[in-house]
């Protein structure tokens, strides 16, 4: 099909003290997450003043690719929305239908498999599309967690980090690889049924590994964050700080955390990492460095760049990885039966 537009398509976040609640609210609608829980991760976002990072981040991503489509010839204009927080998703398809597009490629600020890192915005496309007559057919990019300047990015950022260490423990630097943790169920069910599952945590494995190799780390970990689930659910573990735990009394006195899982700086990184995987590094006595995620890099708008070029012009498809790579849907079709589906928890 003929497109005319790309759409940005992000999870959201608050931008101001009110908006914090409500917003937690949209996230956790119909999981039965206890208000306690919503306090707690609330007093999170307020710590930074009631805003995420992110949809100003998105917004220097568009920037950036609208300037990389203008030095390609490329003219289709960048729509913004997100699944939780304004600009919703399905106010900016209704945008886009008034403003006469027909056809809009979309690319997801997730770049793996799985329910809530692929099919979810599916589900996203879904509900937009339902909620306006007429909307424009949408065609989402595929998964990218081995693209190639994705890699390069993160290795320069690792690089970099390196470089925050203090010098006389830089040869003795424990590279520890970062991603949001998911249900061990939900992983279970990650991908085309006949793929065998785990996919999402599959090419994580894959990109750390990757990553790695670009610096030239030859042992690396790769452990979890962010986990929120009631705790007799198993999650994908061990946790970063808990990890941290076992580096120092291992002896390691040195890390790099690079969060492989992430695009951008969202609030699970500069809590999580920067916050309290920081504070515990330095109760242990344990030097610490944060590589930078690729969102705020030039390349990562060549990284769309390239993503909408396959299908504008057919340009071949850049991979480094060795795991399956899916996620190009037609209206938010599954990429396959029963692909990705989302675990129920029985209700007691």
């Amino acid at each position: 099909m003929d497109f005319d537009a790309v759409l940005l398509l992000s999870f959201g976040g608050p931008e101001r003290p009110e908006d914090v609640m409500p917003f937690l609210q949209n996230v956790t609608r119909g999981r039965g997450v206890p208000p306690e829980r919503l306090d707690e991760v609330a007093q999170h976002y307020l710590h930074f003043g009631g805003v995420s990072p992110i949809n100003a981040l998105n917004r220097d991503i568009i920037k950036g690719v609208e300037a990389e489509f203008a030095t390609r010839g490329i003219a289709l204009p960048v729509y913004f929305g997100n699944r939780n927080w304004d600009p919703m998703v399905e106010d900016t398809v209704e945008r886009m239908r008034a403003d006469g597009i027909g056809a809009a490629l979309v690319f997801p600020t997730s770049a793996w498999g799985g329910y809530s890192g692929c099919r979810q915005y599916d589900e996203d496309i879904v509900r937009a599309r339902a909620a306006v007559p007429g909307a424009p057919e949408m065609v989402k990019l595929r998964q990218y967690f081995d693209h190639p300047l994705m890699i390069e990015s993160f290795a320069d950022a690792i690089h970099a980090a390196v470089q925050e260490i203090p010098a006389d423990r830089r040869d003795r630097v424990r590279l520890v690889f970062t991603a949001h943790s998911i249900p061990v169920s939900a992983d279970a069910a990650a991908g085309p049924p006949a793929d065998g599952g785990r996919l999402y945590s599959r090419q994580v494995a894959d990109a750390a590994r990757l990553c790695a190799a670009a610096t030239g780390f030859a042992e690396y970990d790769l452990v979890w964050q962010s986990r929120s689930g009631p705790p007799q659910v198993p999650w994908l573990d061990p946790d970063i700080v808990d990890h941290l735990d076992a580096l120092s009394a291992a002896g390691v006195d040195a890390v790099v955390v690079c969060p492989v899982g992430f695009v951008s700086d969202h609030l699970e990184v500069v809590w999580d990492l920067d916050n309290e995987a920081r504070e515990r590094a330095g109760q242990l006595g344990m030097a610490f460095a944060r590589a930078a995620t690729p969102g705020s890099d030039p390349r990562f708008a060549r990284l769309i760049a390239e993503l909408v070029s396959e299908h504008l012009e057919g340009a071949t498809p850049r991979r480094l990885g060795s795991e399956p790579g899916y996620g190009c849907t037609v209206n938010g079709a599954p990429c396959a039966v029963g692909c990705c589906e989302p675990v129920r928890r029985p209700r007691h």
